[in-house]
């Protein structure tokens, strides 16, 4: 499924990209929006805010879980 964004959605560069290693990241009424800089046609992994809270806080500190998140 390919989910097309309105004009409306801003995109942030990540203040942590480097050399073409590029992520940027948008949010939206209840989601999270994640996408390659070098790719903005391409695809989008969408993240509710407890997932995104999960994901930066294992990823800027404690490495990744074995364990998936849970939106409860």
């Amino acid at each position: 499924m390919t989910t097309q964004f309105n004009d409306h959605v801003v995109w942030r560069k990540s203040s942590r990209s480097d050399d073409g290693n590029c992520v940027e990241v948008a949010s939206t009424v209840g989601s999270i929006l994640v996408r390659d800089s070098k790719d903005s046609d391409g695809p989008v992994l969408r993240f509710g805010p407890k997932q995104w809270r999960v994901f930066t806080q294992d990823g800027c500190g404690r490495g990744f879980s074995s364990a998936p998140a849970r939106e409860q």
